[in-house]
């Protein structure tokens, strides 16, 4: 055990700790004298289970999460089924649980487990090309499933995410390039000819989304995106006061705890996915710049693993937790600058959120885990006794 302690890789726990200081530095900017004040030392909580959930499972072998993924994958989507009925509706999106006086998120924690689901189906695959009705059409299933749940759940982001962990892991399972080829060009066209009809036929959209399939939510954070000149006053507020926030930090910022936007409440709950507005008002480029490089710094290592990993479902591990962590960021900061909806995902590791936070640094453990275990593997991974 010692000798697996002395491996865990320590730029990767660095990188961890600077980011929990950024996280509760802002959380507490945007929450001092406040009616939301002490959220800072609830998030310091919240990173100490985090890191209890890292070392933990750094130091638990992995294959065995790998090889019972489809217990986990099972017990997953009944809880989502679950919430969908009796969740808790907050920010227009019934998905949460209360539990113990907790409010904890199940969509959040099933991106790690459709991670771990969709691993093993591709280790149990073992081709050098992944056919398409043999293959990807099943492993596809087994994230619409989710994808379709949360949607009626009315949560759009995490959603979304399920989707993105599907493609990275169909794209380091050896989809053929063909069949790449044909989804990019599915899924293009979808995107462009949604975004055209919706600004070009505003009227029909917005009456289809919100009154014939119920998604008026939606509509609110489609809007501000993409007909800014046609999105109320109420649907557009917070973005709207985010991209002042983000564009006044200019070079090196307005200084910590002096951000005119930020410190005025213009931006509500700025502590949860709204947070790098904080950062970039009061930190400036740099600030923000030096963010950026610390989740590179983060993503760079976890591929290292990756890449010298002697077994079969590491890499697939870790590719999925990558393409996680992109999307959110992407997404996260993206729909502040103007360049994607607003779906409510965390920034990781930044924004206020105990699911988030627990699951993200679980994520990070399991990707310790491939680099303690992984490397010095020979044997194939047990087969489970009950296949998807």
């Amino acid at each position: 055990m010692l000798q697996r302690v002395k491996k865990i890789d320590g730029v990767i726990v660095i990188v961890l700790l600077m980011l929990m200081v950024i996280s509760i530095l802002s959380i507490y900017s945007v929450t001092h004298g406040r009616k939301d004040e002490g959220l800072h030392i609830q998030m310091m909580k919240w990173y100490g289970v985090g890191f209890l959930a890292f070392f933990g499972l750094s130091l638990f072998d992995y294959r065995l999460l790998v090889k019972y993924a489809h217990y986990i994958y099972i017990l997953g989507v009944g809880i989502l089924v679950v919430v969908s009925f009796a969740g808790k509706v907050k920010n227009g999106a019934r998905g949460w649980l209360e539990v113990g006086g907790l409010s904890l998120q199940p969509a959040e924690l099933f991106k790690l487990i459709l991670i771990l689901a969709l691993a093993a189906l591709l280790v149990r695959i073992n081709k050098s090309e992944l056919k398409f009705w043999g293959d990807v059409v099943p492993l596809s299933l087994v994230a619409l499933l989710p994808f379709a749940v949360v949607i009626i759940q009315n949560d759009l982001g995490n959603a979304l995410s399920y989707m993105v962990i599907l493609v990275g892991l169909l794209w380091i399972g050896r989809i053929k390039w063909s069949h790449a080829l044909i989804g990019l060009i599915i899924a293009g066209g979808s995107i462009f000819g949604f975004v055209y009809s919706y600004i070009n036929y505003h009227e029909q959209m917005t009456h289809f989304l919100s009154e014939t399939i119920g998604r008026k939510h939606f509509v609110a954070r489609f809007d501000p995106w993409l007909v800014p000149e046609l999105a109320s006053s109420d649907d557009s507020y917070q973005t709207r006061n985010a991209k002042i926030a983000i564009a006044s930090g200019g070079l090196g910022g307005e200084g910590y705890m002096k951000g005119g936007s930020v410190q005025s409440g213009k931006i509500p709950v700025l502590y949860t996915d709204a947070i790098f507005a904080q950062i970039a008002e009061e930190f400036g480029f740099m600030g923000s710049a030096l963010l950026l490089l610390l989740f590179f710094i983060l993503i760079h290592r976890m591929i290292l693993i990756a890449l010298e990993c002697k077994e079969r479902a590491g890499p697939f591990l870790i590719i999925g937790i990558v393409a996680m962590l992109l999307y959110q960021i992407f997404e996260n900061i993206g729909a502040y600058i103007g360049l994607m909806p607003l779906t409510g995902i965390t920034l990781p590791f930044i924004s206020y959120g105990g699911t988030s936070i627990v699951i993200n640094m679980a994520s990070m453990g399991i990707a310790m885990s491939v680099l303690l275990y992984g490397q010095d593997v020979a044997e194939d991974l047990p087969t489970p006794v009950v296949h998807f």
